[in-house]
């Protein structure tokens, strides 16, 4: 770990990397460092975010209030029909409860809830507590689903089990046992599944556009937007389209061996990367008009939208840019889409990347760039600070580090509204931070002297 003009923990020194010293080999996928105050989320946390987003879906979380509230609206996924996953349910478990046992609470709570709300499915999460007192949470989605006659799938998500990746692969586990074991594999022609986008600003709307565009025919997005029936018709694609590679790979790779279905791993963030996972996905079919109406397609795009970055780039041009975001393959297009405006980073870390997605973060960033696994709040504000960012892209977490610093932000997590993938999605990024890196307000702070 070389130098820095801050001090951190000594058993997080092997977490923080400056890229043109030595080899990158980052101490990551671990459990957070316990005092350190972490940025990351919990499992609970990590199967909520990709499970919430299924629209006519039941979610009730079994345990104390407080969980279901952090997590409430926790992706803002949009919907263009029913918004059960909106409403947040909770057990509510007290200290009777806890005690006596919650098992009878759920399944009146499932009952009541599956009566009123006539969901296709429900999910049932587990957290800390029930992980401690015992409760069966399996058994009871099993005598519910037998009554009610609805799939009804617990969740393992008690937050204690791990990191936010286990979470994710609680989730996937869940979304995994809802699809049609009898459904013929691969028997949809010139067919995909995307898996890990979540719809939050209509991103999976402006996506499966462009493949009906290219004449590709979209099974199933996991989960943005998604309905029950549509999630359990995904064997029947011919191709897994893997989006956010943290959260999903997971499950293209259960499905590869399940059903044969290969995946590719994808972004849909910045014109180059959107580009390429639409050529990937024509390479793959092999079909010659397909391919020649994709190109097409880009080009049309690109031409669209063009003008007006290159009018960004003139005010851009050697800006600083510092991100933290939850995985590396995010980290990655973020680069690539801030060299397109002209920008630098000069620090780029990420909540739950691995060993080898660290070393292609170091490859493709600059000497000088602090690489940094798995942050927090005290390490990302003297890091910003010292590479002296213009701008620092996060999510929800990190808003209040950059505005305590004076810092413009730029939210590419869970809370924004507008859409930052496809063409489209590069136009709106490249106006959000052109709007924050240019604001004069930012020029009445002194940042270090607020550290």
């Amino acid at each position: 770990m070389p130098n820095q003009g801050f001090s951190i923990l000594e058993q997080r020194k092997n977490a923080i990397h400056k890229t043109g010293e030595a080899p990158c080999t980052l101490s990551c996928d671990t459990k957070s460092l316990a005092g350190s105050v972490s940025q990351r989320a919990c499992v609970f946390c990590g199967s909520r975010v990709v499970l919430y987003p299924i629209a006519d879906a039941l979610h009730l979380v079994h345990g104390p209030i407080g969980c279901a509230a952090y997590t409430w609206d926790i992706r803002g996924a949009l919907s263009s029909g029913p918004e059960l996953h909106r409403l947040s349910f909770s057990t509510d478990l007290k200290e009777k409860d806890v005690i006596f046992g919650g098992e009878k609470k759920l399944e009146a709570a499932l009952l009541h809830l599956i009566e009123k709300y006539a969901p296709k499915a429900a999910f049932v999460y587990s957290t800390c507590i029930i992980g401690i007192i015992g409760d069966d949470v399996g058994a009871v989605c099993r005598k519910v689903e037998a009554k009610m006659g609805i799939p009804v799938r617990p969740v393992h998500s008690e937050g204690f089990k791990g990191t936010k990746k286990d979470g994710y692969k609680a989730a996937c586990t869940a979304l995994f046992s809802l699809f049609d074991q009898k459904a013929l594999p691969a028997s949809r022609p010139l067919s995909i599944n995307i898996l890990g986008e979540f719809n939050i600003g209509g991103e999976a709307w402006i996506i499966k556009d462009y493949y009906r565009r290219m004449g590709i025919d979209v099974v199933s997005v996991m989960t943005g937007d998604s309905r029950v029936e549509e999630i359990m018709k995904a064997p029947e694609a011919k191709l897994n389209v893997v989006q956010c590679s943290g959260s999903m790979t997971g499950l293209a790779r259960d499905m590869e061996k399940a059903f044969g279905i290969p995946f590719i791993r994808v972004s849909y963030f910045g014109i180059e990367d959107v580009a390429k996972a639409l050529y990937d996905v024509a390479s793959f079919f092999e079909e010659r008009d397909l391919m020649e109406r994709t190109k097409d397609l880009v080009r049309e795009e690109i031409r669209a939208i063009l003008p007006e970055i290159q009018r960004y780039k003139m005010d851009l041009q050697g800006k600083k840019a510092a991100l933290y975001v939850g995985g590396a393959f995010k980290a990655f297009s973020l680069i690539r889409a801030l060299d397109a405006l002209g920008m630098e980073v000069v620090m780029a870390g990420t909540q739950t990347g691995a060993g080898d997605e660290y070393e292609e973060l170091a490859r493709i960033c600059k000497p000088g760039t602090l690489i940094v696994d798995d942050a927090n709040p005290l390490e990302l504000s003297a890091c910003v600070v010292e590479k002296g960012a213009d701008l620092f892209i996060g999510g929800v977490k990190e808003r209040p580090i950059a505005f305590k610093l004076g810092l413009g932000f730029c939210d590419h997590n869970h809370e924004r509204k507008i859409p930052l993938a496809g063409f489209e999605g590069m136009v709106n990024f490249a106006r959000e931070v052109h709007a924050t890196v240019t604001s004069p307000v930012f020029r009445f702070f002194d940042r270090k002297a607020r550290i």
